[in-house]
């Protein structure tokens, strides 16, 4: 993924920020017992990006990659809606532990900009929950012009959104964030409607890195910068999410991109044995013989 690339990672400070006053107050008022669900993959799984991660003469790609991650950030229905038959397919060829995540449609998004969403998300959802329980949570992501001037088009689309289909919504345009009153009246609307507020960790978008939970489930998107730096940036996220377990998360997806693909199942295999080791997780580690992998704290 190139949202955030940067010439000279070495420049950039990593450093996590505070979280936001609120999360805390959030996560505590929404704890309860349930063991925490921790899920983690790839955005994509085609040989062509994830070169080097598939052995020889493997078949089927997908097939191979839902047995060493349980789950995958699904990008390619941003792209195209796909016939109900190619999600039908998906769902036969995963482990029962297996989740899909995948982006809205562009057309709904980018294109449409949210105009008329009602109208189209009908259809989209008609394939999307072909998935049933494969289904991990469904995420927005609006273009980085899309502006707080347009927030009756957000308001329009969270209203037409079923409330049993979970939903993460990312924004990227930074008026979102550092606006005071616009901030605290998105994150109102996320919460009222248990939508999870997604959180983008990459390299030039710093000032996107609102730390702010919504609902009791954080959805972040890892963007490395294929520099030694990426390791230590996910050791700092083994540590935040520590904090928020402690504080009542009940679920963490956890998807990592690169600026070049091929290098996220190291990065993932990494976060994974990290939280594993460090925070008693049990998830299957990529390379591996053991195909049953645990997916609860």
């Amino acid at each position: 993924m190139k949202f955030g690339k940067v010439d000279d990672p070495g420049s950039i400070d990593f450093t996590l920020p505070s979280d936001h006053p609120d999360t805390e107050v959030l996560l505590n008022s929404k704890a309860t017992k349930k063991p925490v669900e921790l899920y983690v993959g790839c955005a994509k799984w085609n040989k062509q990006d994830l070169k080097g991660f598939y052995p020889r003469g493997t078949k089927d790609e997908l097939a191979y990659y839902s047995r060493q991650f349980n789950s995958i950030e699904l990008n390619a229905t941003f792209y195209r809606l796909f016939p109900k038959e190619q999600f039908e397919k998906w769902y036969n060829k995963v482990p029962a532990n297996f989740k899909f995540f995948p982006k809205i449609t562009q057309n709904i998004s980018h294109l449409k900009r949210l105009i008329s969403a009602a109208e189209l998300l009908p259809e989209y959802l008609d394939h999307t929950l072909l998935l049933k329980e494969k289904l991990g949570c469904v995420f927005l992501q609006m273009h980085n012009n899309f502006q707080p001037k347009n927030w009756d088009r957000v308001e329009q689309f969270v209203e037409a959104w079923p409330n049993e289909v979970p939903l993460a919504i990312e924004f990227r345009h930074t008026d979102w964030f550092n606006n005071e009153a616009v901030s605290q009246k998105l994150y109102h609307l996320l919460e009222e409607n248990n939508i999870a507020n997604v959180l983008v960790d990459t390299a030039g978008r710093r000032d996107i890195m609102h730390m702010r939970m919504t609902n009791s489930e954080a959805f972040i998107r890892f963007v490395g910068a294929n520099h030694p730096s990426d390791y230590e940036r996910l050791d700092a996220w083994v540590d935040r999410l520590e904090t928020w377990i402690e504080a009542g998360i009940e679920k963490i997806d956890f998807f990592i991109h690169q600026n070049v693909e091929k290098e996220s199942p190291l990065l993932a295999t990494h976060f994974i044995r990290q939280m594993n080791d460090r925070l008693g997780f049990q998830l299957h580690l990529p390379g591996t013989d053991s195909e049953n992998p645990t997916l609860d704290l």
